[in-house]
């Protein structure tokens, strides 16, 4: 049957309506089944770290940014490099722990790397592990970093602390413990004892030191001219280059003294004892010496020019290059001493007993 085109038109404008019509039925059965089922609900969100949780986080050494490093050392802040902490000694604690082997504990809140240890000289320990460069310290300071050294192991801060630690302690021994003052204070005391005391490089000149124990002291360059020191006692002192000009040293004990270089000249030395002692080069010009005991003193190349040693002995003395010119030897001991090299001219030697003596 033949249909013309407007026909054929309005037939499929129907059957197109008709599909609409059924799919509009359909919707309202497709939404109740829906409602039926109502939607899952979303996971709660992870629980948020605390704060002791951040600051203990274990991160490993690859999440540190480029070659730099924030350190939290004790709670002290420092920034270095990688390098500096693993270059300089390889061997190190601090190399070890930055060497990309081992997870470091790191302080969230800071950002920084945390050793637990007191900061105070940490600083020292970079600029060691940067140039090498030992700061200037007094003792107790560089005890403490010798300890941080000993810490972090660090073998060349220690071996370049160690002499330095020595030297210090060897200039500490010649500081002087007291002053003048300090000693006039003890002489408000009946019996003044320093023994052992260290006064060197003090001026204790014109001071009424009678009776003073100085035994083992060191009186390096210390100055007693014109001080009374009848019947003190400097045995075993180390008194190199003491200046002791016209004091009074009636009956003083040098016992064993190390007294190279010290000045006595014009001093009264009447039966003092310096048996053993060291008085190379010392001056002794004008002194008064009689009755002296001088028993293998080393007066090597001392001046004892116009001396007064009478009755003094000075069995086995040693006098090579010492001047006696003009010296009284009147019945002094000179038993089995050398006097070969020694200036005797103008010297009196009347009644001095020279059996065995070298001239």
């Amino acid at each position: 049957m033949y249909i013309s085109a407007r026909a054929h038109a309005i037939c499929e404008l129907s059957v197109d309506k008709k599909l609409l019509a059924a799919m509009g039925d359909a919707a309202p059965s497709v939404q109740s089944s829906s409602a039926e089922k109502p939607p899952a609900a979303a996971p709660p969100p992870p629980p948020r770290p605390t704060i002791s949780e951040e600051a203990s986080e274990v991160l490993p050494m690859e999440t540190c940014s480029s070659s730099i490093v924030r350190l939290n050392v004790g709670g002290m802040l420092f920034a270095t490099t990688i390098d500096t902490l693993t270059q300089r000694d390889t061997e190190s604690m601090l190399a070890v722990m930055f060497s990309g082997r081992h997870r470091l504990h790191m302080d969230a809140n800071m950002g920084a790397v945390f050793i637990d240890r007191d900061g105070t000289h940490f600083r020292h320990i970079l600029n060691w592990l940067r140039d090498e460069v030992v700061p200037t310290m007094d003792i107790a300071a560089y005890q403490e970093l010798l300890r941080e050294a000993e810490y972090y192991q660090l073998t060349g801060l220690i071996e370049a602390l160690t002499p330095l630690l020595c030297k210090k302690e060897e200039d500490d021994n010649t500081k002087p413990e007291m002053t003048r003052r300090d000693v006039i204070k003890c002489l408000q005391f009946t019996k003044v004892r320093l023994r052992g005391v260290n006064l060197s490089g003090q001026n204790l000149s014109k001071l009424d030191l009678s009776g003073v124990d100085l035994s083992y002291s060191c009186l390096i360059n210390t100055f007693f001219s014109r001080a009374n020191l009848k019947q003190a006692d400097f045995s075993g002192a180390e008194a190199d280059g003491a200046n002791f000009h016209s004091a009074n040293l009636y009956s003083c004990q040098f016992i064993a003294a190390r007294m190279r270089g010290a000045v006595l000249a014009g001093a009264y030395l009447q039966s003092a004892n310096l048996q053993d002692a060291c008085l190379i080069d010392s001056s002794f010009c004008n002194a008064d010496l009689r009755s002296a005991h001088l028993q293998n003193a080393d007066l090597s190349n001392a001046n004892l020019s116009e001396a007064n040693l009478e009755q003094a002995n000075l069995k086995g003395a040693k006098l090579n290059g010492a001047n006696l010119r003009g010296a009284n030897l009147q019945r002094a001991y000179l038993r089995d001493v050398d006097l070969r090299d020694t200036i005797l001219e103008g010297a009196s030697l009347n009644g001095a007993n020279l059996q065995g003596a070298s001239r």
